[in-house]
Order: C-alpha cells, then sequence, then structure tokens
C-alpha cells in the first residue's frame, strides 16, 4: 500500500456528506482522486470555509473549494 501523501485539511470543523465515510481534518490518504473526491463533498461548520487537499511532500494544493451549505428548496 502507498504511503499517505494527500491531505484534506481546512480552517473550520469539516462535515462529511456521503453516508459512512466520515472525513476528519487532517485525514491523510493515499491516492489524489480519493482526496479529492471525499474534500469536493465536504462542508465546514460554520458554512464558508475553505476546504482543500494539499500534496503533503511538496506543499501543493491539488483541489481547493469554499464550503456551502445547499439551499432548501
Amino acid at each position: 500500500m502507498d504511503k499517505p501523501a494527500y491531505k484534506i485539511e481546512s480552517s473550520h470543523r469539516i462535515i462529511a456528506t456521503l453516508p459512512r465515510s466520515p472525513v476528519y481534518n487532517g485525514e491523510l490518504l493515499a491516492d489524489r482522486d480519493l482526496a479529492v473526491s471525499l474534500a469536493a463533498k465536504c462542508m465546514t461548520d460554520p458554512p464558508g470555509g475553505l476546504v482543500r487537499v494539499i500534496y503533503v511532500p511538496t506543499g501543493e494544493i491539488v483541489y481547493s473549494k469554499t464550503s456551502e451549505w445547499g439551499t432548501p428548496g
């Protein structure tokens, strides 16, 4: 198994929106595609926080988004 190299992070608390897929701030994953997919589905509490995936060996930000809550409807 590959050494974890991608970190999901935010300055706010991360809330996972996918069932049975808890994501924690500072979560380390070995697969870039999985890290980006999970980060894309995350929200923050409070809303508006930045969620990003960092390639740990270089510090490069490989994915970044501003978390927003969906509107009721």
